[in-house]
């Protein structure tokens, strides 16, 4: 049973006297109004818009990085052939002397890189965790509209932890197929039952006085790859 059955069943069980009728009393009719509104098997609306426009794939593409740019992620823009090359720079550039790497993460993708590279472990600490430099992952699938990238744990994106506790993360995304245009063409997309991590840039957070500050709850620098090509 899931957490909605259960909720929606002590509505239920709270408004059966009231929907019954008026021979509960004055007191039943807040109850009673509840229990009229509440039709539990009415089918939920869905009219609403489910992309803001049209794009051909190379807008969409291009509206992802715009919006990433805004949360102040890192995009770079590559295809199969100078990935690992990209790679390799950038993380010379951060100075990464250790590479966090999920199980399924393609090999050829850190050739090149002079950095040592970790394996993902069950057993691995928090501690061993944050002594890492970088992580670099794919993805499930990124949105545009909001500039969001999924991960779901699948092949190449590793356990949610190794892409929150070290400081840089490097996530590619292939284009056009892992990308979409909105939220609600995402959803369908995606198995609910799998370890989903929405993120939008890097890990900020503002105190009272409205100051950022960045790798509180995560990464503080997330660069993506933009690597335009058909999943493989």
């Amino acid at each position: 049973m899931s957490s909605r059955d259960r909720i929606l069943g002590r509505i239920r069980r709270a408004t059966a006297d009231a929907a019954a009728g008026p021979a509960a009393g004055p007191a039943a009719g807040p109850a009673a109004d509840l229990a009229a509104d509440l039709d539990f098997d009415a089918a939920v609306p869905r009219d609403y818009l489910q992309v803001h426009g049209a794009r051909t794939p190379a807008g969409t593409a291009d509206l992802l990085a715009a919006n990433l740019a805004e949360y102040r992620a890192k995009v770079h823009r590559t295809d199969e052939g100078g990935l690992a090359p990209l790679l390799a720079r950038l993380l010379a550039a951060r100075g990464a002397r250790t590479v966090l790497v999920p199980a399924g993460l393609p090999p050829h993708w850190l050739h090149g890189s002079r950095a040592q590279q970790v394996p993902d472990r069950t057993d691995s600490t928090p501690y061993e965790l944050d002594a890492v430099d970088s992580v670099v992952t794919g993805c499930a699938l990124a949105i545009a509209e909001t500039g969001t990238i999924v991960l779901d744990g699948g092949p190449g994106q590793g356990r949610r932890r190794i892409t929150l506790i070290p400081d840089h993360h490097v996530c590619v995304v292939r284009v056009p197929d892992q990308v979409v245009d909105s939220v609600p063409q995402a959803l369908p997309l995606l198995t609910p039952t799998r370890p989903l991590t929405w993120i939008s840039g890097p890990s900020a957070t503002s105190d009272i006085e409205l100051d950022r500050v960045e790798g509180v709850h995560g990464p503080r620098t997330l660069e993506v790859i933009l690597m335009s090509g058909p999943a493989q």
